[in-house]
């Protein structure tokens, strides 16, 4: 039986103290400087930062022969580059639709958008939950429902729909009842 297994010495012990402390405290202060964008509601591109951070780090964390510079590096460079990309993104229309999903309208006046909700993987008892989680317990008080950047449901109340104009601009024109594919929502191009 080889006792490596259980136990090689106190250089790898010292070394995950060292590059777990340092990784840890460089990783807080990349985010405290990038801001909050950072840490925000997370978006599919957040999301793959967020994973290549930590795999990354916990490459380094167990992996002897990664030095501690190199891993800094490579959590600063992923850091940096989500902080630019979000930085472009902002001055961008072209990169923001490239990198961002649009909110969808998945549920209007009380009819499904079906084709919509189709194309997104959605069902109508993922609609009923998100009111249900939004404290409406019946479909009526229910004016709008939209998926949102981050694949959450967004929910919109009669008393609060107004003019629409959170809606519409950015969902476009809803199905209506008895349509056979004239008008779509935007985010349903088939």
């Amino acid at each position: 039986m080889d006792m490596t297994q259980f136990w090689d010495g106190w250089e790898p012990i010292v070394h995950t103290l060292i590059t777990v402390t340092a990784g840890y405290l460089a990783l807080l202060v990349l985010l405290r400087v990038t801001g909050p964008r950072t840490t925000a509601a997370m978006t599919p591109l957040d999301l793959i930062m967020a994973v290549t951070i930590g795999s990354a780090f916990g490459r380094t964390v167990t992996a002897v022969d990664v030095p501690l510079a190199q891993a800094l590096l490579t959590m600063a460079m992923l850091v940096t580059l989500c902080w630019v990309l979000a930085w472009v993104r902002r001055r961008s229309p072209k990169v923001r639709r490239f990198v961002d999903s649009q909110p969808v309208l998945v549920y209007y006046h009380g009819e499904f958008q079906s084709r919509t909700m189709r194309k997104h993987q959605l069902v109508e008892d993922d609609i009923h939950t998100a009111a249900r989680q939004s404290g409406h317990g019946c479909m009526d008080e229910v004016e709008a429902v939209i998926l949102q950047q981050d694949g959450s449901l967004g929910l919109i109340t009669s008393g609060n729909f107004g003019s629409g104009e959170t809606v519409l601009p950015y969902t476009g024109e809803p199905e209506r009842p008895g349509s056979s594919g004239g008008s779509r929502p935007a985010g349903d191009s088939r």
